[in-house]
């Protein structure tokens, strides 16, 4: 693998990451608005033009993860509970994907006990949330437990998919306890929740692009 040329694809992302987040934390809302649906589709180009051979299957699922999570960027963030129930199911498609690449062609070892731990996580996040979920308890329970699968799958692939795998299930935690729990505050929640996104998404695809080299 070319380090240098993964490097200066994936520069773009990076850069407009970087701009994005800088936008987002100090309330520059116009240009927040406009990077957001280019983020996703920068690291697609990225990871296309990163891997060895773009007429392969790991190209094919690893890019339906990207986009599925761009549709969900695009229209998670519109109000109502229909919005974000559409995003949400574009978000699970997305971890739908990355769970089949990372059991068919990125799997490096057996399942580790450790994925347990994402077992608990989901068990004590539906506890927390159920109370204030209503209507939305069975969706945002079942979208938890395939978040869940995907970490937890991860942790069979190589380190920069297992860290991208938790910092996603990090992501949604904080937007799932920001959105439904009432007192919940951070500082700067929004910037924490995109800054962990983004990096997960940015480490997914980095090791799998490490691993289409390696094989």
């Amino acid at each position: 693998m070319n380090k240098a040329r993964v490097a200066t694809v994936f520069a773009p992302y990076l850069l407009v990451s970087v701009v994005y987040l800088v936008a987002q934390a100090t309330d520059l809302v116009a240009v927040s608005t406009f990077l957001k649906p280019l983020l996703m589709l920068l690291l697609l180009a990225a990871f296309l033009y990163s891997l060895p051979r773009i007429r392969s299957e790991l190209a094919l699922l690893g890019s339906l993860g990207i986009l599925f999570s761009w549709a969900g960027d695009v229209t998670l963030g519109a109000p109502g509970d229909l919005s974000f129930l559409v995003g949400l199911g574009f978000f699970l498609l997305a971890h739908l994907a990355y769970i089949v690449l990372f059991l068919r062609r990125l799997r490096m070892r057996r399942l580790r006990l450790a994925a347990l731990v994402y077992l608990a996580w989901w068990v004590g996040l539906v506890v927390v949330l159920a109370p204030h979920l209503g209507s939305l308890l069975i969706p945002v329970a079942a979208y938890g437990l395939v978040l869940g699968a995907m970490g937890s799958i991860g942790l069979s692939c190589n380190r920069w998919i297992a860290i991208g795998g938790a910092l996603f299930v990090i992501s949604d935690t904080l937007l799932g306890l920001n959105r439904f729990l009432p007192g919940f505050e951070l500082w700067q929640i929004d910037t924490i929740i995109m800054l962990t996104y983004l990096a997960a998404q940015g480490l997914i695809a980095y090791g799998a692009i490490r691993m289409s080299w390696a094989r």
